[in-house]
């Protein structure tokens, strides 16, 4: 398979220069050249398949003959070990739960496989690999946990002070060995920012090979349509044929992923992006004009993006029929007191916790429902991180009822360690050169 860029689209790279340099030098995201459609036969019977089983066709359709089947079947048991149930809370509402991985948060479908990907192509000799990676809260722990003692590779994160929570600021900043945090006194979007300036300077580029861990890379984002197909097939399970995503939404990758599922023939009905207050999609599909703004501090803070990066992508996606693309998407924003009010709604009424993202996703949805008649299709709302790790945001009575898993109580018991800096790219290029 070969890749492009959203900025040049005559460009062709393989997928191992596309994963390992993650981000073109004109600034674009790669895309695949060719999205193939998967086959009625496979679709209509995905309810016959494990979750790996559709991992491995679904990437081997999109890959080709980059890697071989055995070697990727071998990277995709390793990666996706864990699972991702459909789970029924009334009639036509579902929650897809993706925080069933080592990280409790559905950044594990990617960082695994990412990180497994890598180091698959990563050959003997080679030059040591440099992973830069912005975090809003949830994707800094996948990445650290997924390429935690991988040989020749070394783990930059970069976090905003102050505006990720306990858990995942712990997550961040107790790996050691070679996972690095920085602690950057400003917003996600500066840390963003730093890191694409980094993989356009000559200088860090001469010295470094570096490569990104954000869903900026497209190792990213092909493991997350994985669970969109797995969901489905779960649904088919219980005869249900028609399905619509409510998806937490941030930097956009998640929607991105399940977008391009649907381009390989995922039959689902409606998306729908649901925001928190960086209500910059939402806007754009009111109104037509896409207008970047600076992020705000919200209680849901992994979706705090201003300025989502893989917008381009979806854009790109539907570059032919822009009026599709609205169609296919609706967009819904809610404020902190919008999420607490339904984080409540969903404890009183299913007696299930959801974290800040989730329950802003469930909102959506029902505001869907109730604004369409879609009496037989399933609302599937995407739970992307386990309740835990939002302590702050839950009353005592919800906060009992939450199951704290092993890993987030070992985690109180290690060292942390974070270097803090600034939001100035000379004073991070200086790190990094001062840090070789």
């Amino acid at each position: 398979m070969k890749f492009y860029s959203t900025n040049n689209t005559d460009l062709r790279v393989g997928f191992k220069e596309a994963v390992f340099n993650s981000m073109p030098q004109d600034k674009g995201l790669y895309m695949p050249v060719e999205i193939p459609r998967l086959d009625d036969k496979f679709l209509n019977n995905l309810d016959q398949y494990t979750l790996p089983e559709i991992a491995f066709h679904v990437a081997q359709n999109l890959l080709g003959d980059d890697i071989p089947s055995d070697d990727l079947k071998a990277i995709i048991q390793d990666a996706i070990n864990f699972y991702a149930p459909v789970v029924k809370l009334e009639e036509n509402v579902y929650v897809l739960e993706l925080f069933h991985g080592p990280s409790l948060a559905f950044k594990d479908f990617g960082a695994r496989f990412m990180s497994r990907i890598m180091s698959y192509f990563l050959e003997e000799g080679e030059k040591q690999l440099d992973v830069l990676v912005a975090t809003s809260g949830d994707t800094g722990g996948a990445v650290a946990l997924g390429f935690l003692g991988v040989p020749n590779t070394r783990v930059t994160i970069l976090y905003p002070k102050g505006k990720v929570s306990q858990i995942q600021e712990l997550q961040l900043t107790t790996n050691g060995q070679n996972i690095r945090a920085l602690e950057i006194d400003g917003t996600f979007d500066d840390c963003q920012a730093l890191v694409k300036q980094a993989f356009t300077d000559q200088e860090l580029n001469e010295k470094f090979r570096l490569t990104s861990a954000n869903s900026i890379n497209i190792a990213r984002l092909i493991p997350q349509t994985f669970y969109y197909f797995n969901a489905y097939a779960q649904l088919l399970r219980e005869g249900i044929n028609k399905v619509f995503f409510a998806v937490p939404s941030g930097n956009f990758g998640n929607i991105g992923a399940g977008l391009l599922a649907w381009k390989m023939g995922l039959p689902v009905e409606q998306f729908i992006a649901a925001t928190n207050a960086n209500d910059t999609v939402p806007e754009f599909l009111k109104t037509g004009v896409y207008q970047p703004k600076p992020s705000v501090a919200t209680l849901s803070n992994a979706m705090d993006v201003g300025n989502p990066s893989n917008w381009v992508r979806i854009a790109d996606l539907f570059k032919e029929n822009p009026e599709a693309l609205k169609k296919l998407i609706v967009g819904y924003t809610y404020s902190d007191e919008e999420t607490l009010q339904s984080i409540e709604a969903i404890s009183k009424e299913y007696n299930y916790i959801a974290c800040p993202h989730t329950a802003i996703a469930w909102k959506a949805l029902k505001a869907y429902q109730q604004g369409h008649d879609a009496k037989d299709t399933a609302g599937v709302f995407l739970s992307t991180a386990h309740p835990c790790k939002f302590p702050d945001v839950f009353t005592q009575e919800q906060a009992d009822k939450i199951d704290i898993p092993e890993q987030v109580t070992a985690l109180e018991k290690k060292a942390h360690h974070a270097t803090s800096l600034g939001t100035s790219f000379e004073e991070f290029k200086g790190y990094l050169l001062n840090n070789a």
